[in-house]
């Protein structure tokens, strides 16, 4: 299971019904009609993994980011870092001076290298120049020291933490608090946090998304309209649910998940999301990631679900059976299945805590191991699969092998 601390209310929620879908899906996210082929999106069968056999310091993954050749891991018992040169992996533990064993959420500074770590119950880390720099409750202005989600935003680290929002000018030193006390947080279990085009956008538990304009220094909440905590009572009116666990903003576009759903926001139009109705393999999602407003990557409890083609509201599902040691990928339509691949394992377990988009690959971590899916080849949005006559292969729609 995820590291999680659940507030008492989310008992009560969990005993609710499955969320009601009432309306049917806006036309322009309907699958195309059955006289027309849109294709098929890009399907990663190129698959390694990596476990504590490889040198990892823990098998459970909490956060993983891509740093040019390095793909840094966040574990429950230690950071690591994976050379894509070479294949090899250093880490480090308490023993190697990190304040705190539980990784759960990285980022790093694109200007500095910088890497910024959130611990889960020791606070947050600068690591540079072979240097763990530690703040926490008692010497810095971190709000808690349970920390969800760490971002950069210009000069600023942001980290999301399970008693509200903290922010740390690098520059000046300088921390400011995010609390219900200033700013609308009818709950301040922050989840994770994303950053783009001059905007922070926060998850947090109880109080669906949270958008802070930096220039200006104010909030917009985003929040279910309809009020209700057991059903999305109308379809697309807002977010689907504001127990939110993640939120990836990119290209004007932001993706938002939840336990009960997940959703997508253009700045004029939701779309909601559900198992019953979409490609998702679980309505209970630990985190997302987006690539661009049309496609996007939701770590579930029961699989890697992708929205691989927004407007033609096409999915593609990753999962393993370790009973057959295989994996395969579900290509799905309006919710209708449309391929399904047979692959080689993909996926060291299927309950996916995070997902790194690195260029054309993918880093999926797991309750078992990373994953890495080999993009050689990847294309945006859906292709048409070429006629016979051509003798074309079809791992040039499919990923290759």
């Amino acid at each position: 299971m995820r590291l999680l601390l659940i507030p008492s209310l989310l008992l009560a929620v969990l005993l609710a019904p499955a969320p009601l879908v009432t309306a049917e899906p806006p036309a322009a996210t309907r699958p195309a009609g059955q006289d027309s082929d849109p294709g098929l999106p890009f399907i990663y069968t190129r698959w390694e993994q990596y476990t504590v056999e490889d040198g990892l310091p823990n098998d459970h993954i909490f956060a993983v980011k891509a740093d040019g050749p390095w793909i840094w891991i966040g574990t429950e018992g230690g950071l690591a870092r994976l050379d894509k040169r070479t294949g090899e992996i250093r880490s480090w533990t308490e023993e190697d001076g990190l304040p705190w064993r539980v990784v759960s959420a990285i980022d790093v500074n694109p200007l500095t290298a910088e890497v910024w770590l959130g611990l889960f119950g020791g606070g947050l880390v600068r690591f540079s120049g072979g240097r763990f720099d530690h703040f926490h409750q008692l010497n810095s202005g971190l709000v808690n020291d349970v920390v969800y989600g760490v971002c950069i935003e210009n000069d600023n680290v942001w980290a999301a933490t399970t008693a509200g929002a903290s922010r740390y000018d690098t520059i000046t030193g300088e921390w400011t608090i995010f609390t219900e006390k200033n700013a609308p947080m009818e709950e301040i279990w922050n989840y994770g946090c994303s950053f783009d085009d001059g905007k922070m956008y926060l998850g947090v538990w109880g109080s669906g998304v949270l958008e802070f304009d930096v220039a200006t220094e104010t909030w917009k909440d985003y929040l279910d309209p309809d009020g209700e905590m057991e059903i999305d009572l109308y379809r697309d009116d807002g977010i689907v649910h504001v127990i939110t666990t993640g939120v990836s903003a990119v290209d004007g576009t932001f993706w938002a998940t939840t336990y009960f759903g997940a959703s997508r926001y253009d700045g004029r139009h939701w779309r909601g999301y559900f198992k019953k109705d979409s490609g998702a393999p679980s309505d209970f999602h630990n985190a997302i990631k987006a690539r661009s407003a049309n496609e996007a990557w939701f770590s579930t409890d029961k699989g890697l679900g992708v929205v691989a083609d927004f407007p033609t509201d096409t999915w593609v599902v990753y999962t393993t059976d370790h009973r057959s040691h295989t994996g395969r990928a579900v290509v799905s339509r309006g919710g209708q299945v449309v391929e399904t691949i047979s692959m080689s394992p993909n996926l060291p377990h299927n309950y996916v805590l995070w997902t790194e988009l690195d260029g054309d690959d993918v880093w999926v971590g797991t309750s078992k191991g990373l994953a890495h899916g080999i993009g050689k080849g990847y294309f945006p949005g859906l292709r048409r699969k070429p006629v016979k006559a051509q003798s074309v292969e079809s791992s040039e729609i499919r990923g290759g092998e």
